[in-house]
């Protein structure tokens, strides 16, 4: 039986894994699983501090799994807009994808702070309904968080780097 490919991001807040997750996404015709969807249609209005993501996430997390697991069984492609930003967030990635043996990409989108600050700044400006979460303060509890992924963790890898302006290089 073919399996489906699991493709997942790390990047620091603001690097563009959703915009780049829903490229691929679209590119392939795989199923898109978004973090940020299914936890404002979960749990709305509930999520203002780092540690009620991190509560909420986690809640989500056992059956996200099962269904990730379920649909790249059938053969299908998804494509994951879930950060794998941690040791601890890839290695739920790794058990999603080994426990079934199922091929994988982990894309990392490697972007200055300066350039994250700036694109939170406009999406905070895009969509106002993040103006609480998406603030400098909140990247940099987050990123103090980031663990830069490294080969020695054993994934399929593929990293985009950007110089200071924020174009691909």
């Amino acid at each position: 039986m073919k399996m489906g490919k699991l493709t997942f991001f790390a990047g620091k807040m603001g690097a563009g894994k959703s915009t780049k997750s829903f490229d691929i996404s679209r590119r392939s015709n795989a199923v898109w699983i978004s973090e940020d969807e299914w936890l404002a249609s979960v749990y709305p209005n509930r999520i203002s501090t780092l540690d009620d993501y991190i509560h909420y996430s986690s809640t989500l997390k056992p059956q996200i799994k099962k269904l990730v697991q379920t649909i790249l069984q059938t053969g299908t492609d998804v494509v994951m807009d879930y950060p794998a930003n941690t040791v601890a967030q890839r290695d739920w990635f790794k058990s999603i994808f080994s426990e079934i043996e199922a091929p994988h990409e982990l894309v990392y989108i490697d972007l200055p702070d300066a350039v994250c600050l700036k694109q939170i700044a406009k999406r905070r400006t895009e969509n106002p309904e993040r103006a609480k979460t998406d603030t400098i303060e909140m990247f940099e509890a987050v990123t103090k968080h980031f663990v830069e992924p490294s080969s020695l963790e054993g994934f399929n890898m593929v990293t985009i780097k950007y110089n200071q302006a924020g174009s691909s290089r």
